[in-house]
């Protein structure tokens, strides 16, 4: 006969491998970086949707269903580098929290980043949000394929007009700073084996063309290009991601390595993020870090840049 006391252990054990169980399942809610609006439609309930525009008309025109707006320009900030005004940086934390709040986003919950998804710089828009809270703590992300021109290509509920939501408790957590490259670990790069990747269109990687906010044409010497034209295939209206075959084999033709230590850039850091989430997140590799400053930083006068 099994005694009161030792019966009350085995129901206590009973209850915590339970919590255990339940906890596993709820943080595995998510299938993977990528969603599909199949899986999202059928899952609205176990994710906080997430849906970034640089015009936030767009959102109120056409929406998912309950999801929060986040208009790009709120997870960009200016900030001052020995004496210049580096556009479109990385915010604080105290700002990201905030932001997150305000928008009802309540801790502990999945997160799934929904673009308009039209082009390849609109799922570089949703990377960018998505390394920005991984950074910040985020551990539970996922990113819509194809974004809001998908989910109305395939003729599922949207909604109109600006939705009301209670304040959220979401908070930041430690940040993981191996994630954000700054110029002097972009300068030693190339001496301790770090690969450079341009994530910029063919003709700002060879400095045909630039824009107004990067001082000189041309990219960082030793740096290899994954560039835009080959992130995303046209479907329909919109893009898509490719398989993580298509990637490897586009990398391997590109020369890049897929799982060396990395860091991406851009002229911004808005495309690099888009080249971060496929090396880091679809491929896999650990060490891949963004340089925030991006061109912008990195072309001051004092630094080398190449062309051609």
């Amino acid at each position: 006969m099994i005694k009161p006391m030792l019966m009350q252990r085995f129901f206590l054990c009973g209850i915590a491998m339970l919590s255990s169980v339940i906890g596993l399942a709820q943080a595995a809610v998510l299938p993977g970086p990528l969603v599909t609006p199949e899986w999202l439609a059928a899952n609205p309930s176990a994710v906080t949707i997430l849906e970034i525009r640089e015009d936030p008309n767009e959102y109120v025109a056409s929406h998912i269903p309950g999801s929060r707006l986040v208009v790009a320009g709120q997870i960009r900030q200016t900030r001052n580098i020995d004496g210049r005004d580096i556009p479109a940086m990385l915010p604080d934390a105290q700002a990201i929290e905030t932001l997150m709040r305000s928008i009802g986003v309540k801790a502990k919950r999945p997160l799934v980043i929904v673009s308009a998804g039209r082009t390849v710089e609109d799922f570089d828009g949703a990377a960018r949000l998505y390394w920005t809270l991984k950074y910040y703590g985020a551990d539970e992300l996922a990113i819509l394929d194809g974004g809001h021109a998908r989910w109305v290509a395939e003729g599922r509920v949207t909604a109109s007009a600006m939705p009301e939501h209670a304040l959220g408790n979401w908070s930041v957590g430690e940040p993981r700073v191996h994630l954000l490259a700054d110029t002097k670990a972009v300068m030693q790069a190339s001496a301790s084996g770090v690969q450079l990747v341009d994530a910029r269109p063919l003709a700002f990687f060879h400095g045909l063309a630039k824009r107004p906010v990067v001082a000189a044409y041309g990219r960082i010497p030793g740096s290899r290009v994954f560039p835009t034209e080959l992130r995303a295939k046209p479907e329909g209206n919109g893009q898509r991601y490719l398989t993580t075959d298509d990637y490897r084999s586009i990398l391997q033709s590109l020369q890049i390595s897929e799982d060396r230590p990395t860091i991406t850039y851009c002229n911004t850091g808005h495309m690099g993020a888009g080249a971060w989430f496929i090396l880091s997140e679809l491929l896999g590799n650990s060490q891949v870090s963004l340089y925030d400053g991006s061109m912008a930083e990195w072309a001051d006068g004092s630094r080398a840049v190449a062309r051609y």
